[in-house]
């Protein structure tokens, strides 16, 4: 399908729009400043025109045999919302030729309750934000309530980093090895049961320990603190319980833990935990621990390469309640490919009777790197899910058992345009996800794929990249290390 673009290069926005209706198709791009002479089949035609009193956007759009059209005039002082306006009535015209709607309608960012926030601040109550979603953005009202919901849950836990704005940041370690790798994943994640990246490992521990103590040497310059830590991947407890807790000594004797209220560790894969690495990262600091299932299906967990059973999980989280773990987060996925509603439902319901602390419901996203991407036939069947019902079970059933929303995010290529959203019991909302997610606390980042994000007292942010993969992460060892000196100078020139 060709999108046109005259009078304007509005690609991002509209080619985002595209994909809620057309998620398999690639599209070919043109820019002109005239009608092209020959059309093809498919094609959407976005055109802008700045006249003397008024701006004239309108869209022509050619689909299944069908034509649609939509036009508006702006006053010249909204020029700023014209990429808006023309996605909308892209939305508007592919919305008719498809017969499709997305319960999002043209919010297409990855952070919802970002835009519930900003309205906040205009001075909008509850009642304005979900006209305004509604009206301008076109967004249904179950998921007005769900992001107002969430951004009422979010806002004491805000008001509370923001007393520490300037003088805290949340940290991530990442230990990007798992014991296989999931069909659907696409993280920067290795298999470690080959040769080659279980020699690889001991190497990459010895680093990461040399990279938390350099960095924290710049941040106790700063006068900065952790607040909170994560340490995920990939799967962290792949490695031995020795390694995970030099991993962790070394950051409690390297950085100022006196302000840490959540120390969380990913143990994602059942199959990988053990007494002795739950004792070890329990010692060492952890009160947030995730075990995720995905699925309590047998059938779908083989059938996406995971390496355990249901069964399996059910011993892992009861052993991290002998242990004594209070604090336990559960992941789950909608839209795996052939699990049924009855079968997603019969994993909600599983859950609740396990009573995790927090209970995060994925939609799947098929992304370049996953191998369930690999064929047109298996996209399709995927797109074809009942993710949706899902999604919805999910929310009612946890809101009716005493779960709350409280934080949400969204990634492209989303199964049904859906969402992620993390649901918890009162007081247990991990700091980091809501810090990550609303951008309103930097995030220092160590160890291969780490992402390291700066935030300044004006919004101003910066990213500074760790090598993604763990052997390039070993070799370039000291050209990455002169790259955090960037956290020291980005803050000097705060001050």
């Amino acid at each position: 399908m060709k999108l046109i673009y005259i009078g304007n290069d509005y690609k991002y926005d509209t080619e985002a729009i595209m994909k809620l209706f057309l998620p398999d198709r690639h599209f070919e791009f043109e820019y002109g400043s005239t009608f092209p002479e020959v059309l093809p089949e498919e094609y959407a035609i976005m055109r802008k025109r700045v006249l003397k009193e008024h701006i004239l956007l309108y869209v022509i759009a050619g689909y299944g045999g069908r034509r649609g059209k939509a036009v508006c005039r702006l006053p010249l002082a909204d020029e700023d919302y014209c990429s808006e306006r023309i996605s909308r009535l892209l939305y508007e015209v592919m919305s008719r030729l498809t017969g499709l709607k997305s319960e999002w309608g043209i919010l297409t960012g990855v952070r919802p309750v970002k835009q519930v926030r900003r309205l906040t601040a205009q001075g909008l109550n509850r009642e304005e934000v979900i006209k305004e979603l509604k009206s301008q953005y076109l967004v249904s009202d179950k998921k007005c309530r769900l992001a107002c919901d969430t951004a009422d849950v979010q806002q004491p836990i805000l008001d509370d980093l923001e007393s520490r704005r300037g003088k805290a940041f949340a940290l991530y370690i990442s230990v990007p090895f798992c014991p296989t790798r999931c069909s659907y994943c696409s993280f920067i994640s290795q298999a470690a049961s080959g040769n080659s990246v279980k020699k690889l490992i001991p190497l990459y521990v010895e680093n990461l320990c040399r990279e938390i103590a350099f960095t924290a040497k710049i941040t106790a310059r700063l006068g900065m603190v952790p607040d909170s830590v994560y340490i995920g991947g990939g799967t962290p407890t792949t490695l031995s319980a020795e390694q995970l807790a030099l991993i962790m000594k070394t950051a409690a004797a390297s950085f100022d833990m006196s302000l840490v209220k959540e120390y969380t560790v990913e143990a994602g894969r059942p199959d990988t935990i053990t007494p002795e690495k739950l004792t070890a990262v329990l010692k060492n600091g952890c009160t947030r621990l995730s075990v995720n299932p995905q699925t309590l299906n047998d059938d779908i967990l083989r059938g996406i390469g995971r390496a355990h059973t249901s069964a399996q999980f059910f011993e892992s989280f009861e052993l991290a309640r002998r242990v004594g773990f209070t604090s336990i987060n559960t992941d789950v996925i909608a839209g795996l490919p052939d699990e049924s509603f009855e079968s997603f439902r019969a994993t909600i319901d599983g859950l609740i009777k396990l009573s995790p602390e927090s209970i995060t419901v994925h939609t799947l996203s098929i992304k370049r790197a996953a191998r369930l991407n690999a064929g047109d036939e298996q996209r399709i069947s995927v797109m074809k899910s009942p993710a949706a019902m899902m999604v919805d079970y999910a929310a009612e059933t946890l809101c009716a058992s005493g779960y709350r929303p409280y934080y949400m995010y969204r990634q492209k290529n989303m199964v049904d345009n859906l969402e992620n959203i993390g649901y918890v019991k009162p007081g247990h909302e991990s700091l980091y996800n809501i810090a990550i997610m609303e951008e309103v606390e930097p995030i220092i980042a160590l160890g291969a794929a780490g992402s390291t994000k700066l935030i300044g007292r004006d919004g101003r942010m910066i990213r500074i990249f760790n090598y993604k993969y763990p052997a390039d992460y070993n070799a370039g060892f000291e050209t990455m290390l002169e790259r955090k000196k960037e956290i020291e100078e980005f803050y000097a020139a705060e001050k």
